[in-house]
């Protein structure tokens, strides 16, 4: 089941995200929202409602990970499965990792939630590089293998973003512009009363 935004907001109060973190999630749904309305537009077969609930509880495990020190993205998955979400659980489980991926077919959901989340740090959109510098500050721990590898998970958004926008009328770089907090809460509004 593809859940309604209603059914967003009411799991993140019941997993008890924190503000900070449905912040973010609100904004990366917000990008989410225009890319994928974007492709849709440009004629690709994707479901917009599935890329939002997906990127809206991109991080439902995150507090609880916060405490138990678990994996967020695998805990996010099984809470959705717990929750009968099974549309949106993969792309939970690899907002941060994609597993399973083909640069050279159709855009799908998981791959606009993946992009999305690494251009939000806290609840602005940044370029890929400053969302970069943040985590590899943040988790690299200064050991060149997990730098190493974040890196690498970074080169593999940059070959996303260059498929995604490869489709769009507007550049990476229009992003932060078409998607201020404003808009933000405007297409928040949107979703709630639609």
């Amino acid at each position: 089941m593809i859940p309604s935004v209603e059914v967003c907001f009411r799991l993140m109060d019941k997993y008890q995200m924190l503000e900070n973190i449905k912040a973010h999630s609100l904004t990366v749904a917000g990008a989410a929202y225009l890319i994928a309305g974007g492709l849709r537009d440009a004629g690709l077969d994707l479901s917009v409602e599935k890329t939002i609930a997906g990127a809206l509880l991109h991080d439902i495990g995150k507090t609880a990970s916060l405490k138990t020190g678990e994996d967020h993205s695998e805990m996010g998955r099984q809470i959705c499965l717990q929750n009968h979400l099974d549309e949106i659980a993969n792309i939970v489980g690899e907002h941060v990792i994609l597993k399973s991926y083909d640069l050279n077919t159709k855009c799908s959901e998981k791959e606009i939630v993946f992009y999305a989340d690494k251009r939000v740090n806290d609840d602005r959109i940044v370029t890929l590089e400053e969302r970069l510098a943040y985590i590899i500050g943040r988790y690299g721990r200064n050991q060149e293998r997990i730098c190493k590898a974040i890196r690498m998970n970074f080169d593999l958004c940059k070959k996303i973003e260059t498929k995604l926008f490869s489709k769009l009328d507007f550049s990476p770089d229009s992003l932060p512009h078409l998607v201020d907090n404003a808009h933000v809460q405007e297409i928040s509004d949107c979703f709630l009363h639609s």
